[in-house]
């Protein structure tokens, strides 16, 4: 203290500085409250789940305990902003990091908060503390996203038995009717010629010759002719199951399914605008400016996609998912608001090597969906006065159709 007081008085105003700077600096806390854990939730899975896992090494180093390896919470938040300036600067760790991962440079988020970072800092220590989960079988029956064929066709069908009973039915009772006229006609005196045709036996030949077969056989032809009129024309713009080749063969499976990438990290723009967007090959330059090896086929693919981004070429990619120019449907409505999974629509998309269109996509799959799905109101109070209202007019959930989901005008205009 005797030495602090001796110092020249212009020297103590910066002392103290440093030492409130450093005081500060060093007293970054990672928060616990539910709100920061979620945060760093949606941060992890947009930025960093491409390359990270918790628990697990994948392209980059497991993130649980990640605050007790590093040598502070400062040095996480500068390699997160920045690991590119830290590893020239000659850090030890860093370097460290650098050559254990066979020189992977990580993506730099210079956008990110401090906040940002230690929300998601939050995220992992609450991840790590859970006790490993048993992965749960899957359901049977789970959904879909989409039926096979179109209610029309199932109609028809219906239809089309029906009129067959009736058919058999009638041909029973001719039967019948035709039994009790020979009888009829036994008991009177005829001819013998006239008896002999009332007697004659029926044969292969005499049935297919009469007029009631061949109106059957007509009417049968000519309705199963109107049904497969009636399904082509049910089936016009309809793509299910369309799976166009690809210029680059990019694997879902891959990516989404075995490292799990976030949807969003590559369709940035779901959660904003109507276009889900194809991603551009920057976004995977990211991950693929260093992971070039793999399969003879991955690297043929890689290096195609390395060349678009040297080149600065668009790849050509072939549209799968396709609406009719008069219809709108809006991403970020049902995704951002509604809370709807992409496998909702688009089915498992993380099992699929190769895309293809997994519902049918039509106006009437798209209204039973409105008519059948609970408006996600959750934490908006834009809907607790129209909620409140609708309690007091009806007992069941709200549904997207009560809120004008079945108006042409949402998605006609």
């Amino acid at each position: 203290m005797t030495d602090l007081l001796s110092l020249p008085a212009r020297t103590l105003p910066l002392l103290i500085f440093f030492l409130v700077a450093s005081f500060v600096s060093n007293g970054q806390e990672i928060p616990s409250e539910p709100a920061a854990i979620s945060a760093g939730e949606a941060l992890f899975n947009n930025n960093c789940r491409a390359c990270h896992r918790v628990q697990e090494k994948l392209i980059g180093p497991p993130l649980a305990g990640v605050t007790e390896r590093a040598p502070s919470i400062d040095w996480i938040i500068s390699f997160v902003k920045n690991s590119a300036a830290l590893i020239a600067s000659g850090d030890d760790y860093a370097v460290a990091l650098f050559n254990e991962y066979n020189k992977t440079q990580m993506t730099a988020f210079s956008t990110f908060s401090d906040e940002d970072v230690l929300n998601i800092l939050a995220y992992v220590e609450a991840e790590a503390a859970k006790e490993p989960e048993v992965a749960a079988a899957p359901a049977d029956g789970g959904p879909t996203g989409g039926g096979e064929g179109g209610v029309p066709a199932t109609y028809l069908n219906l239809i089309l038995l029906g009129m067959v009973v009736i058919l058999v039915l009638l041909l029973i009772i001719l039967i019948f009717l035709v039994s009790a006229v020979k009888r009829f006609l036994d008991q009177k005196d005829l001819t013998p010629e006239q008896r002999e045709v009332v007697r004659a036996p029926f044969t292969m030949g005499s049935i297919m010759r009469s007029r009631g077969f061949i109106f059957i056989v007509v009417f049968v032809v000519a309705a199963l002719g109107f049904k497969a009129v009636i399904n082509g024309l049910y089936s016009i713009g309809i793509q299910q199951g369309y799976a166009p080749a690809q210029p680059i063969a990019f694997s879902h499976k891959l990516h989404a399914g075995q490292f799990q990438i976030d949807c969003n990290y590559c369709h940035t723009g779901v959660m904003t605008s109507k276009n889900a967007n194809i991603p551009s090959a920057n976004i995977c330059m990211n991950c693929h400016n260093q992971i070039k090896q793999g399969t003879l086929t991955g690297e043929a693919e890689i290096a195609k996609i390395i060349q678009a981004y040297e080149t600065n070429t668009p790849i050509e990619w072939v549209r799968v998912h396709n609406l009719p120019d008069l219809a709108y449907f809006n991403h970020a409505q049902h995704v951002n608001v509604g809370g709807v999974e992409c496998q909702t629509c688009h089915g498992p998309i993380e099992t699929m090597d190769v895309v293809r269109q997994h519902s049918l996509l039509t106006m009437g799959w798209c209204i039973d969906c409105h008519r059948t799905t609970e408006l996600n109101t959750r934490g908006n109070a834009y809907y607790d006065r129209l909620v409140e209202l609708h309690g007091q007019a009806s007992e069941g959930a709200m549904k997207v159709m009560d809120n004008g989901g079945l108006d042409c005008s949402k998605c006609h205009y």
